[in-house]
């Protein structure tokens, strides 16, 4: 059953558009944070958050997308959805909502492409093992919108906005609710001198920086991030819509579940895939047209929460898959985990040995671009005293290499990193394909096998 919005909220909606009334509660382009604000000033072609969509497409990590499991891991199966699926979709279903309550879409749009930019190989189990493995060994703790975080403001720098970045921490699409209301960012009391902007943008940064660490530290701060904008509540929203009718398609696709027949729930949200994203939207835009929050009636919520309960029970805790899980992968994660933080450590005591290069020192064609020249003047030099390593060239010069245009990011100042957050960073990028491959080359003689269910079988 699809439902559709009340004859009385479709005129209002036409009304107001015929009226040129816009929505007071969207994000305005001209309130952008940045953490650098004298860059990236919007232009009439590259409005304020079109940047940080592109900038988040020509991201190198968004390209791993394709090859990270998204639900269902160790099948050679396109029809079978992907990470990269699952980001565009719920772009698509969380723009599809701004739309029609006339929020900003550039915003919407960032937020969910990068919203699982820092997600693991293998899917939640993959971003429990590291998190076990990570607190083991630290103390602290690994989940993936927070990572996603470290990914575009941390590893690759491209001065991306607060607000999308705020987005992307909040999105927490394991936790439904009933009602989302953006939290409150900071007053901004300058006088609209650059000066001012940049004290309000270092305030605002550091108390996303509390945030991001209060998540690693403590075990209850995650579920309790908040987005500072009503488009972000849309993000948040929308990932849960997009995942819980997408992954019994899945499910059924490949046999694990006969048909969308087992779930109940259906004069509400329904069962099937595009009867919950219909349905939810519908629902949601009802309740939210015209508010500073979104909304669903009480049914809806009660049905939207026992929908994701099923999945669980159903679909996300199948015994085989969990199996194979902690049979293989598992002690996978923790091998690797333990081999690499050796190696970084080696690195960073060689990296201790070695002088910087002075910047009056370097030829006048790295001078245009000094302080790369400077980070690879060190990964050569680091690379002469230890020789090949996986570890060093796949991680630590690939962020040398894609940050070389970009004055602030320091490699002297990342080698002064703990090896395990070097470690983490390594392996939450490694897409399932070169999780497998790179194990097999560190341990030949293991016996820890993934069998692939192929196109055939």
């Amino acid at each position: 059953m699809y439902h559709k919005l009340s004859n009385e909220l479709i005129k209002r909606i036409e009304d107001d558009r015929s009226k040129g009334i816009a929505s007071e509660y969207a994000a305005k382009d001209e309130d952008i944070i940045r953490r650098n604000p004298d860059h990236d000033i919007p232009s009439l072609w590259r409005p304020a958050y079109l940047r940080d969509i592109e900038k988040i497409l020509h991201n190198p990590y968004y390209n791993r997308y394709s090859d990270k499991t998204q639900v269902f891991s160790f099948v050679k199966n396109d029809d079978v959805s992907r990470r990269a699926l699952h980001v565009q979709l719920v772009s698509r279903t969380a723009r599809n909502i701004g739309r029609v309550l006339g929020l900003n879409l550039d915003l919407i749009e960032a937020a969910a492409l990068g919203h699982d930019i820092g997600h693991t190989p293998f899917g939640h189990a993959g971003e429990r093992f590291l998190s076990e493995l990570y607190r083991e060994h630290t103390g602290r703790l690994f989940n993936h919108n927070v990572h996603s975080v470290r990914v575009l403001d941390k590893l690759i720098r491209r001065n991306m906005s607060l607000q999308v970045l705020d987005g992307v921490l909040s999105h927490n699409g394991e936790l439904e609710l009933k009602e989302y209301r953006p939290a409150s960012l900071p007053i901004y009391e300058g006088d609209g001198s650059l000066d001012s902007k940049r004290a309000y943008s270092a305030q605002c940064f550091d108390k996303l920086d509390e945030r991001v660490e209060a998540c690693i530290t403590d075990p209850t701060a995650n579920k309790k991030q908040i987005p500072c904008t009503l488009e972000g509540c849309v993000v948040r929203v929308s990932d849960i819509i997009a995942y819980l009718g997408k992954d019994r398609q899945d499910a059924i696709r490949l046999g694990v579940l006969e048909s969308d027949k087992v779930f109940s729930g259906s004069e509400n949200i329904g069962t099937s895939n595009p009867e919950i994203i219909n349905n939810m939207i519908v629902n949601i835009i009802e309740n939210s047209y015209g508010k500073p929050y979104l909304k669903m009636d009480d049914e809806y919520f009660e049905a939207f929460s026992a929908a994701k309960k099923e999945n669980y029970s159903l679909i996300y805790n199948n015994e085989g898959l969990e199996e194979l899980y902690a049979t293989r992968i598992k002690p996978m994660f923790s091998m690797m985990y333990e081999r690499l933080v050796s190696e970084f450590s080696e690195i960073k005591k060689v990296a201790d040995t070695i002088e910087d290069i002075s910047p009056s020192l370097l030829s006048d064609d790295e001078k245009t671009h000094a302080m790369g020249s400077v980070n690879e003047r060190l990964l050569v030099s680091v690379k002469d005293a230890i020789g090949d390593s996986e570890a060093l060239i796949h991680h630590i010069g690939f962020l040398v290499k894609e940050n070389y245009y970009n004055a602030n990011f320091s490699l002297r100042e990342y080698l002064s990193e703990p090896a395990d957050a070097m470690t983490v960073d390594y392996i939450a990028s490694m897409t399932d394909d070169y999780f497998i491959d790179y194990f097999e080359r560190l341990f030949p003689e293991s016996g820890l096998q993934v069998p692939y269910r192929s196109y055939f079988g």
